[in-house]
């Protein structure tokens, strides 16, 4: 049986990660106009171009390699980026899951730095490893995007090097061209301490929210 890549809700503190569906669209195009300074190196849709982007993530999410979300601030209530499960490996002999991505993450700007980004990763990689069993998790964002980069080392991914020409670039004036790749990832060996980490930090946004949103100072930014 053809192994297809299903995510269901995955609920925090911060966030609620729910299916991607056009419910979801007037909340997006609100976050994605917020503020577009940090999005020069990955796919963020505007305010015009949600329809567009939700009916692409469906198409992928179709073929069972992609399992999109949105990011539901739990303060708000409201939809405030978005995030994925993508590229599936199953062992040859049996369709089980021993590696998958998490990418096409981008959050609006006045969510970036409070948390947010931080609780997504540890939901994501806790089911990825817990539930699923896999031996990998993998992040890669563009290799010049020195602000994704620090972001995704901020969840206690590792970096592994760069690739080449490695996928589609996503800065402005680049369609058609390739990009170099910086990758990362969690393996399973080190998600026992990457999650004790990750819920410390948790717990210390937690302890100082009360008066409003937190800004912990993390370099939260949109990879792909």
């Amino acid at each position: 049986m053809e192994f297809r890549l299903e995510g269901p809700v995955l609920e925090g503190e911060l966030v609620r990660l729910e299916p991607l569906g056009h419910r979801h669209a007037a909340e997006l195009a609100a976050a994605a106009e917020e503020d577009r300074g940090s999005y020069g190196f990955t796919w963020v849709p505007t305010a015009a171009e949600v329809g567009q982007y939700i009916d692409a993530q469906l198409a992928r999410a179709a073929t069972g390699r992609l399992a999109p979300y949105a990011q539901v601030e739990r303060a708000s209530g409201r939809a405030v980026g978005a995030t994925a499960y993508w590229d599936p490996r199953v062992w040859p002999d049996r369709p089980e899951l021993y590696a998958v991505e998490v990418g096409f993450t981008w959050l609006a700007g006045s969510t970036q730095g409070t948390g947010l980004n931080a609780e997504a990763k540890f939901l994501l990689f806790r089911h990825a490893f817990e539930n699923w069993g896999v031996a990998r998790v993998d992040l890669k964002t563009d290799a010049r995007n020195s602000r994704s980069r620090a972001a995704i080392e901020s969840v206690g991914a590792r970096f592994e090097g760069v690739l080449r020409n490695w996928s589609r670039s996503w800065a402005p004036g680049e369609d058609g061209r390739l990009r170099d790749s910086a990758i990362f990832s969690v393996t399973a060996e080190e998600w026992p301490d990457c999650r004790a980490r990750l819920e410390q930090r948790l717990a210390r946004i937690l302890e100082r929210r009360g008066s409003g949103p937190v800004r912990t100072g993390e370099p939260t930014a949109p990879r792909r």
